[in-house]
């Protein structure tokens, strides 16, 4: 049975190799060059900082994927308004382990008050898409060709989840 928990520290190698194999095979991330260990280990040690959740998922010891929720943008306006990331282990995508990541975000976006939350999606991931939309995300704009991978140019989706009863 796949388990949802929050990351340790012992948890950066292995979401690492997840991360690097999604930068190296897939246009989730637009990003050329794996990450290296430091650079990992920073991120989880300002996401604990800043107390933003980095949650796995996991069956039997072994890492499904992990997602997180962080500031959208870095100025004081925006600081009601997350962004989220998901991401799953190759051979474990299609498997709804994306769905039992994405719920404990939502969770912890409300419990911290959010007003929003925002994804920026590959416009031909049409898993995370309809994963999303199946939250009540919505498309608020489509970017075309704001990146450039294997040999072609990408379209970013942004979607957009309005959080009830944490406006401001």
């Amino acid at each position: 049975m796949i388990q949802i928990r929050d990351a340790v520290r012992e948890d950066i190698p292995k979401i690492l190799e997840i991360y690097n194999d999604i930068i190296l095979r897939t246009t989730a991330v637009y990003d050329y060059q794996p990450h290296t260990l430091l650079l990992r280990e920073a991120w989880f040690d300002t996401k604990q900082k800043d107390g933003w959740p980095v949650f796995i998922a996991e069956e039997y010891g072994l890492m499904l994927g992990f997602s997180s929720i962080g500031p959208f943008r870095a100025w004081a306006a925006y600081q009601y308004s997350v962004e989220n990331s998901i991401y799953v282990a190759a051979g474990m995508r299609g498997k709804g382990i994306g769905r039992l990541l994405l719920e404990p975000l939502v969770k912890a976006a409300k419990a911290k008050k959010m007003h929003t939350i925002i994804a920026g999606i590959d416009a031909g991931n049409q898993a995370s898409l309809k994963l999303h939309q199946s939250f009540g995300f919505v498309e608020v704009a489509h970017f075309k060709e704001v990146g450039y991978k294997f040999g072609r140019w990408l379209d970013l989706t942004f979607l957009q989840l309005m959080l009830d009863g944490s406006g401001r």
